[in-house]
This record gives structure tokens, C-alpha cells and sequence, in this order.
């Protein structure tokens, strides 16, 4: 069963931007499109642990600052020739909020 958490208003980030919410299994990036979709990854690149909420949006994907890894939005999978990838989340947008779920966030801390 989903425990949906108001994390914050749509508008509260910007189109192609990121938000950070802090959890206790670390720190999840919020990422709003230019289309308006809403996604959440671990803030931590694959790769060198680059924080992705920095990293430039563009499309359903995200580009780490660190050293241009491009990370999918829809499945956290490094694409092209990188290896490695990192947790999504379920989120949803109702009434012009941005709803996550924490159900998910709690079955990943006790994996």
C-alpha cells in the first residue's frame, strides 16, 4: 500500500530543475521537466556519487556535473556506454502538488 507524501507545489521547481528532499536513506532529487513531468532518483550519480539535483535536465534525462554522465529519469539507468544506475521513486502530481511515495522509500532502506 502507497503512503503518498505533499512534498511541494509543481511550482516550487523549476521547469527543468531539481529540488532536494532529505530522507533518512539519503537525500532524493525531484525533477521537473519541460513537459511538466515530475521524477525522483537518489541524489547520487553511479558513477562518482555527483549530485544530480545540480545536474542540467533535458528531456526524460539528467546529466551529472561531475564528469556529463547522462542518467535516465524514467529508469535511473546511465545511458549510452556508462554502467551503473540509481533508485527511482514513484511520484504523482494532484491538484498541482508533487506527491511521493514514501512506501517505496521505506521498502529500499530495509532491502
Amino acid at each position: 500500500m502507497s503512503k503518498w507524501i505533499n512534498i511541494a507545489a509543481l511550482d516550487d521547481i523549476p521547469v527543468r530543475g531539481a529540488r532536494i528532499v532529505k530522507t533518512h536513506v539519503g537525500c532524493v532529487a525531484v525533477f521537473r521537466t519541460g513537459e511538466d513531468e515530475v521524477f525522483a532518483l537518489n541524489n547520487a550519480c553511479p558513477h562518482k556519487a555527483g549530485p544530480l539535483s545540480e545536474g542540467i535536465v533535458h528531456g526524460k534525462s539528467v546529466t551529472c556535473p561531475l564528469h556529463n554522465w547522462v542518467i535516465s529519469l524514467e529508469t535511473g539507468e546511465a545511458q549510452g556506454e556508462d554502467n551503473g544506475q540509481v533508485s527511482t521513486y514513484p511520484t504523482q502530481i494532484k491538484d498541482g502538488r508533487i506527491f511521493l511515495d514514501g512506501s517505496s522509500i521505506v521498502a529500499r532502506s530495509a532491502a
